[in-house]
């Protein structure tokens, strides 16, 4: 978990006295260090600590106090203690470039500076420290989910059943209808110019309730008698060739409608 030093004022210090304005640094942290420093009322969350021992910078984090506590994993078990000093070991980025910016609600994205340390936080080993990993590693091999036998029914939620009333529906309608059997194919001809006589284009659902035929066989005629459209106006849409199309004109119509 990496934190830049614009979130915690701490890094923000650390930034001006090892480098210049412009410079800054980032630090990995453990997980529990990072929930700890969430915790801080007033932001202030440690100390750091710098000094030189034979030419090298020395950096060590000191938590606060009143921050080194933190609750039991268990109701009957006491309150665990976080390890306070925490040393950081500085290294150079090794040929990466990284920049830091910040978002205002005035100013916008402006830039805080280049990143030219990569600093890790590391506790000092203690028995603080070895219990804390130690209560870690038993919270980390607990079984998230068990599987338990129930003693009588759920009734809270919806009973299985061995068929829904849709299908129920449905295969009533089929047997009331009764399976599709193939006509002769002059007289499905018939039928779909009658149809067509009518409409310019149907789709392949209309046209089988129209010739109660099945999909395959009459699909396979269309491709004889039709044109499939794929896209435009008429998307998924059948209608005759230019040979076999033939539309009742407005004179016709009038003269079926007045004899009727």
């Amino acid at each position: 978990m990496w934190f830049h030093r614009s979130k915690y004022y701490l890094l923000h210090d650390l930034t001006e006295i090892i480098g210049s304005n412009f410079e800054s640094s980032l630090s990995k942290v453990p997980k529990y260090l990072a929930q700890q420093w969430d915790k801080a009322k007033d932001g202030e969350v440690g100390k750091i600590t710098i000094g030189k021992k034979q030419g090298k910078t020395q950096v060590c984090f000191s938590l606060n106090e009143d921050l080194t506590t933190m609750p039991a994993a268990q109701e009957n078990e006491s309150p665990l203690k976080v390890p306070r000093e925490h040393p950081f070991t500085m290294n150079p980025l090794g040929g990466q470039t990284l920049a830091v910016f910040s978002h205002g609600e005035k100013d916008g994205i402006s830039l805080e500076g280049m990143v030219v340390h990569r600093a890790e936080c590391r506790p000092v080993v203690s028995d603080n420290y070895m219990k804390l990993k130690k209560v870690q590693m038993k919270e980390s091999m607990k079984i998230q989910r068990l599987s338990q036998q129930l003693e009588k029914a759920i009734t809270t939620v919806f009973k299985p059943v061995a068929n829904h009333n849709f299908n129920l529906e449905y295969e009533k309608k089929k047997k009331s209808e009764g399976k599709m059997v193939r006509a002769e194919r002059q007289v499905v001809l018939d039928m779909l110019f009658s149809a067509f006589e009518k409409h310019q284009y149907y789709n392949i659902k209309d046209l089988v309730d129209i010739t109660k035929q099945p999909v395959t066989y009459l699909k396979e005629i269309m491709r004889e008698i039709g044109t499939y459209h794929s896209k435009g106006a008429h998307k998924s849409m059948w209608e005759l060739k230019e040979e076999y199309r033939h539309y009742q004109s407005a004179e016709e119509e009038e003269e079926e409608m007045q004899v009727a």
